[in-house]
């Protein structure tokens, strides 16, 4: 998921980033994802939904909350739907307009932890936009729509049901002036919409799910007090499920590579290995000597993370003529950087394998928790065909490490197909990845026990590599 806010005249899906102590939404102790907390809100068109659901996100403060509407899911109109539709003669307010099975895979997924798309709908067109919106992972999702409390099995999943109960009279109000100034509709064909279709929906469909609402909130968005109230029972709700997950690496637990599975590859200690560290962990070393041998160190990873890669037999013909038996590798290679400091390591892979196919996530560790932040993922689109060598020159915690390896794995890329390379971890965070990946393959060049528990820095390691690297040390 990036964390973008999304299109539209009225938003359909939209991502907020706030300051909190939360937990990340991918991450448990014993790798599997726990249940995202879901909030179903639900009323009449242009009751305020959408101006509750943000009124909710804005006070909240958890990091990532996302708002999901039911007008994502419009189904695909006929030909003679879509004429009708033109002519302010279809109803889009009735249940049978909706596509409810693609919805609740949606909400499936975000209930799950997982990345998911969600279909977007130009309502210019009375049509489904080709173009879908990837999200990945909330610790809150939001769904909004005239029926998100209509679906029995949707139901189910929320954790909380609210619906906004406003005078009609406001609503359509509302929705003439929505209509015409976002939908590029005429004042006269909405009022017929609402008289024809709008309302009789409402009543027969819309209204009846108040039924299902833990709570009711009259007059929407200008009910503060019951909007207070609500957001101060789900942060409640939030704050004991925080109170049950542990932080995801003790660090003052396995401070020795014993124990360690056999899936932790590390260079040989070579008198040149041993030499290069030194002078990377020496902070008195220049710059330029800094970004020499880190590319240097970086080429050797390189190597070895590729011959940790499945190879297939291939015969060829020599220059000489005759057949030789040999060896290539069995997939294509796709080398996906964690930015910063990862890309130092893309270089080196550019250096060394001609033909692979590259990706970017940006992870961000907040400043005062230093769990891992997703701001951008831009993976190969056929990446779960590829063997994936995952970037990052450091591993302290392993919770960067753990989101990238999440990522790739919610993608399609098996866990046994990924690769991690680094040059310098604490046996705690391979512990921590080997404990949530078992079938992930870690290499590094050096390992360091030394990890501070004030900000979780190796503490005779790098330092802060990508600053050291880079040049922009404060």
């Amino acid at each position: 998921m990036t964390a973008t806010a999304h299109r539209s005249a009225k938003t359909t899906t939209s991502t907020l980033m706030l300051k909190s102590d939360g937990r990340p939404p991918w991450y448990t102790p014993d790798g599997k994802n726990l249940p995202v907390y879901m909030v179903g809100i639900a009323g009449g068109s242009a009751s305020g939904k959408t101006s509750v659901a943000r009124r909710i996100v804005e006070s909240l403060d958890v990091p990532w909350v996302v708002i999901i509407s039911m007008d994502s899911f419009y189904r695909q109109l006929t030909p003679k739907e879509s004429r009708q539709a033109f002519e302010n003669n279809h109803d889009f307010d009735h249940p049978t307009s909706f596509d409810f099975a693609t919805a609740l895979r949606v909400l499936q997924d975000l209930k799950q932890g997982k990345a998911t798309h969600v279909p977007q709908y130009d309502f210019t067109t009375h049509s489904p936009s080709k173009e879908t919106q990837h999200v990945y992972g909330a610790s809150v999702v939001i769904f909004e729509g005239i029926f998100a409390l209509y679906d029995p099995t949707i139901l189910q999943m929320m954790d909380v049901k609210i619906f906004v109960d406003t005078d009609s009279d406001i609503c359509l109000a509302r929705r003439i002036k929505r209509d015409v100034a976002e939908r590029a509709r005429d004042p006269l064909g909405v009022l017929q919409q609402y008289d024809r279709f709008v309302k009789p929906a409402y009543d027969g469909f819309v209204r009846p799910t108040m039924n299902n609402a833990d709570v009711i909130i009259p007059r929407g968005l200008d009910n503060q007090v019951a909007i207070d109230l609500m957001i101060q029972h789900i942060k409640r709700q939030l704050d004991e499920r925080t109170a049950t997950i542990m932080r995801p690496v003790l660090v003052d637990r396995y401070c020795s590579s014993a124990g360690l599975r056999d899936t932790l590859v590390t260079l040989p200690q070579t008198n040149q290995v041993r030499a290069m560290q030194t002078i990377l962990c020496d902070c008195s070393t220049l710059r330029d000597d800094f970004v020499f041998y880190s590319d240097r160190l970086s080429r050797l990873i390189i190597e070895c993370g590729l011959g940790q890669l499945r190879l297939d037999k291939k015969t060829i013909e020599t220059p000489t003529g005759l057949p030789y038996q040999g060896y290539e590798l069995s997939s294509v290679v796709t080398g996906v950087t964690v930015l910063r400091a990862g890309g130092v390591m893309e270089k080196a892979l550019r250096s060394v394998a001609r033909l692979a196919n590259y990706g970017k996530i940006l992870i961000v560790g907040d400043p005062k928790t230093h769990e891992p932040r997703l701001h951008y993922a831009k993976l190969p689109p056929s990446i779960m065909q590829h063997r994936v060598l995952l970037m990052d020159p450091t591993i302290v915690s392993g919770a960067n490490a753990m989101m990238a390896v999440r990522i790739c794995v919610d993608h399609g890329v098996h866990e046994e197909s990924i690769v991690f390379l680094s040059l310098l971890a604490t046996p705690q965070g391979v512990h921590a990845i080997q404990t949530a990946f078992p079938k992930v393959k870690i290499v590094v060049a050096l390992l360091d026990p030394h990890i501070a528990k004030d900000d979780l820095l190796i503490r005779s390691g790098y330092g802060l590599f990508g600053d050291r690297y880079f040049g922009t040390e404060c």
